[in-house]
């Protein structure tokens, strides 16, 4: 009996995972995509979708924690033991823009259906880290900015979803929008446009 048991959960988490991997590339191809058709597009019946998610909302909230978890660890990642705040902030928006770029459709999606008050909420322990990390380039006199820098932090993460959204209308080509977002967010914290951008250059280089 435990055996069977084992399988059967070994199955729906694998069903699960399935479901959700097929409903991103789904989502992002149409982001009007049905439940239906993501059953369809995953190989199962429909039941099975929603006896893991009930709603198309529930499907899509789970994407976005999804999402939230690998932006927060390629932030942990690029910051690593970077001493220097600036080259710090600048190889962290590096990082989580390759992730956000990824998820930028769905995340407009989300603003849908999440909320922006649920995405800001999931967001909160990453734009900890970034305003402690604001503060200390404050304190060392590596940025300038009028806003504490828990503030600052907002104004960053309102920046990159100011540039997700001008990628998603033709405003801006996603090749050049990583690059172009990270001069301005440390621009946004007082560092010289030339001093921002050669070093977004040279950490761009490394990556």
């Amino acid at each position: 009996m435990a055996a069977m048991t084992t399988g059967n959960t070994s199955r729906a988490d694998t069903n699960r995972r399935r479901i959700l991997d097929v409903a991103l590339t789904e989502l992002l191809r149409d982001p009007d995509a049905s439940m239906d058709q993501i059953a369809r597009a995953a190989g199962v019946v429909r039941r099975t979708v929603y006896g893991h998610f009930p709603s198309r909302e529930a499907l899509i909230s789970t994407l976005v924690d999804e999402a939230v978890a690998a932006l927060t660890d390629a932030d942990a990642r690029a910051r690593g033991a970077v001493s220097d705040p600036a080259e710090a902030v600048a190889r962290s928006v590096l990082a989580i823009w390759e992730i956000a770029d990824r998820y930028r459709l769905l995340i407009a999606l989300a603003q849908r259906t999440v909320t922006v008050q649920g995405i800001r909420e999931r967001l909160a322990p990453l734009r900890e880290e970034k305003a402690r990390l604001l503060r200390r380039g404050l304190d060392e006199g590596v940025f300038q900015s009028a806003l504490p820098a828990p503030a600052l932090a907002y104004v960053h993460e309102q920046m990159l979803f100011a540039v997700m959204e001008a990628v998603n209308d033709g405003l801006v080509a996603a090749r050049e929008a990583g690059r172009s977002a990270t001069v301005a967010v440390l621009t946004a914290a007082g560092v010289p446009a030339p001093t921002a951008t050669a070093l977004v250059a040279r950490v761009s280089e490394e990556s």
